[in-house]
């Protein structure tokens, strides 16, 4: 009788289909995950922060001021293609009179001195940095020796808890454990009128918790999003989605998920609905009512 003859890529899938090799697999990815100095690897499902938290390695996360040299020498010197909508609508905010920046985890102000080769900044805008301690430090010494007296940094204060007409998060959101921007809002003292988020992992599936590789022996634990499910909640806080764009640079690899990884991350733009119950019209921030 005739045996069939398997193709080269039927035959890896019935070996990957073995539990032998997934275990090998699964622990030298582990191991690739703990010892590689490359940033952007992940590895895990968990429910939440703490549960990570308790599997990684003691890390202090993005609060360690061995990150800040990539953010120095290449995010200040230049942009990229993922920065270009985040430009083209923080310009069209500006002329509408937007002169108030919350940019939520926004290092040492790369995005501030990055965008104002591109921008022509007012007179009287002023940009706040909400930072860890040790990234705000190092963000309000480069200020004060660059002489930006319109950049400014906290690491006590929560979006919300001044007011903003631009809240402006850029891979950065999703790193904080309370880091959906629905809950952000409801918790807000005062509400802006424009969000943009930028470079988003969000995908088809369900919410979870994984884990990145920083780089620097540092680790960090992160949501993924639901992307209906996140533009939902905003939504339903009072705002509308009026621009979307794909992030090609960023991909989302994790090692024995399939369905959980995907090619791309996400940058979204919303504008407060002046008529969405708990936004009056008004120039400027928005004081929360909810």
């Amino acid at each position: 009788m005739d045996v069939p003859v398997l193709s080269l890529q039927a035959l890896k899938r019935q070996i990957k289909a073995f539990p032998i090799y997934r275990h090998w697999y699964m622990n030298r990815e582990l191991r690739r995950f703990l010892e590689h100095e490359e940033m952007h690897l992940h590895f895990g499902v968990f429910r939440d922060f703490a549960h990570a938290r308790a599997w990684l390695p003691r890390s202090n996360e993005f609060d360690d001021e061995a990150l800040v040299d990539d953010y120095l020498n290449v995010r200040t010197q230049r942009i990229f293609a993922y920065d270009y909508p985040v430009l083209h609508w923080l310009h069209r905010a500006i002329d509408e009179g937007a002169r108030r920046v919350t940019d939520i985890g926004g290092s040492v102000g790369v995005h501030y001195i990055a965008y104002r080769r591109y921008l022509d900044y007012p007179a009287s805008l002023g940009w706040q940095v909400l930072e860890v301690p040790a990234m705000a430090r190092l963000g309000r010494a480069l200020a004060d020796k660059a002489g930006l007296d319109a950049l400014s940094f906290s690491s006590t204060l929560a979006a919300g808890d001044t007011p903003a007409d631009i809240w402006l998060a850029e891979g950065s959101i999703h790193y904080l454990e309370q880091g959906r921007p629905d809950t952000l809002l409801a918790r807000a003292r005062f509400r802006p009128r424009h969000l943009l988020l930028n470079k988003l992992p969000l995908y088809d599936g369900e919410d979870f918790v994984s884990t990145q590789n920083l780089g620097c022996g540092l680790f960090a634990p992160h949501h993924v999003y639901n992307r209906q499910g996140f533009i939902d909640g905003i939504e339903a806080a009072g705002y509308r989605l009026i621009d979307r764009w794909d992030v090609p640079e960023r991909s989302f690899f994790l090692p024995g998920h399939p369905d959980k990884s995907f090619g791309w991350y996400s940058g979204l733009c919303f504008r407060v609905q002046e008529d969405a119950p708990g936004n009056a019209p008004a120039s400027g921030s928005l004081k929360c009512t909810m």
